[in-house]
């Protein structure tokens, strides 16, 4: 029933961001039901847990339990907020690199780490395109390089078609604005926007990937969710990415569709309070 909270003050935002934390309250509402010798305590105690779950469990199973084996034909994707002024652009952008990345997105640029991320990246990835906070670096050449204002007026996306051996795939790049308690507003026109983007998309195969500022949980990402699917952790969990140090939250994402995604991990590069997401998928 999070959903029909309503969001005055912040309280849908700090309901949606905080809802897989509300677990850790079920074991002592089990516990304080269990000593009322209340039925209806109980019933209402176990109906609670069961309600979380439900929503809980399927975010958390394992990806590894299902995922079919790497083909010859995949794609790795990789994607971090680098965080402006943290000054190690070049450090993330390295440990990226190193992980075999066909793709990498990096967002939350300035100028001097803009420099620094092309400077370890342009030789291996020949093929870049961005403006702004954001950018992008490929093996694969691009076609239809787009940005996207996304309703705000001013670059905060972009979109290009990798043309990959197997075919074209779209992705779309985007740092969505920052979301506070009762100041969410351009996020959310940001990701409404993306979604009705994303719906008339006509590749078979698309990508969105980046900062997007809202929880899996969040309400705002319920429209983008009806176009394309985030996977699970391959090691199962959350996959929170933020901050990075001791992630509470997770608000960096990719959602796909049209190919098996084999592995989604997070990990910690460069100083940035945010982790990187890395993900490879079967073309």
């Amino acid at each position: 029933l999070h959903l029909v909270v309503p969001d005055i003050a912040g309280l849908g935002l700090a309901l949606d961001s905080g809802l897989p934390w509300l677990g850790i309250l079920l074991p002592p509402l089990i516990v304080a039901a269990l000593f009322s010798r209340a039925r209806a305590a109980v019933a209402a105690a176990f109906a609670t847990t069961a309600v979380w779950g439900a929503i809980a469990v399927p975010l958390v199973l394992p990806l590894s339990w299902t995922a079919p084996p790497l083909s010859e034909e995949h794609l790795t994707i990789a994607s971090q907020n680098v965080r402006a002024n943290s000054g190690t652009a070049a450090e993330s952008a390295a440990a990226l690199a190193a992980q075999s990345a066909d793709v990498v997105a990096l967002q939350e640029m300035d100028a001097e780490s803009r420099g620094a991320a092309a400077a370890v990246l342009d030789e291996a990835y020949p093929y870049s395109f961005g403006a702004g906070t954001i950018g992008v670096w490929s093996v694969y050449p691009f076609e239809n390089a787009t940005m996207l204002d996304l309703g705000l007026g001013w670059n905060r996306g972009l979109s290009v078609d990798l043309a990959t051996p197997s075919g074209p795939v779209s992705l779309y790049v985007v740092h969505a604005a920052s979301a506070r308690l009762g100041d969410h507003g351009d996020r959310d026109t940001m990701l409404a926007s993306l979604a009705e983007t994303l719906g008339r998309d006509v590749n078979d195969r698309v990508i969105a990937v980046g900062d997007f500022n809202a929880s899996s949980t969040d309400r705002s990402l319920r429209a983008l969710a009806a176009v394309l699917d985030e996977p699970r952790q391959s090691d199962g969990g959350f996959g929170f990415t933020w901050p990075s140090a001791a992630p509470l939250m997770r608000i960096d994402h990719l959602f796909q569709r049209g190919m098996d995604v084999v592995t989604n991990t997070t990990l910690r590069a460069g100083l940035s309070d945010h982790r990187a997401i890395l993900a490879t998928m079967n073309l």
